[in-house]
């Protein structure tokens, strides 16, 4: 390499360090537990609300996640979990209102294309194709689930 090949490249490095933010890291880890801890313990409160109802064992975890579920695509909704996100990065991607969050946002982004080209295309598209389908199989389970149920018994 050339002298010259050198300075553009020292030149270059100036640059990029001038130009990159400075990391808060300590501040980022802190906002992220304690963001995530308070999930969390969202999460046990409506827990311990499902057992106060006298839920199953079986049926609480269900009442819960589902709870969790509709929190998360409620405040991605009216824009919410987008500042919550901002501010506590991965505090707010880890429990189960990020997953929620990444399901909803691009159908919600795209809704103007459609719902079949802007709605449906973008949840398999952003959100992953395995989220998708394990949720939206588990609804048609359960309300075949809850027909046979309703005939049979």
């Amino acid at each position: 390499m050339s002298q010259r090949d050198n300075r553009k490249v020292v030149e270059y490095q100036k640059l990029v360090s001038q130009m990159t933010p400075n990391s808060r890291m300590l501040q980022g880890c802190v906002r992220a537990f304690w963001v995530g801890g308070l999930i969390c313990c969202l999460g046990q409160a409506i827990t311990m609300l499902g057992e106060s109802l006298n839920l199953t064992i079986a049926t609480t975890p269900m009442f819960t996640s589902s709870v969790l579920i509709f929190l998360g695509t409620t405040l991605t909704g009216i824009g919410v979990y987008d500042r919550i996100g901002k501010y506590a990065g991965a505090g707010s991607i880890v429990p189960i209102t990020g997953f929620a969050n990444s399901i909803a946002a691009p159908a919600i982004e795209f809704r103007r294309e459609g719902l079949v080209m802007g709605v449906g295309a973008k949840l398999f598209q952003l959100a992953g194709p395995v989220l998708v389908y394990g949720i939206s199989s588990s609804v048609v389970v359960g309300i075949f689930y809850w027909m046979i149920r309703k005939w049979i018994v």
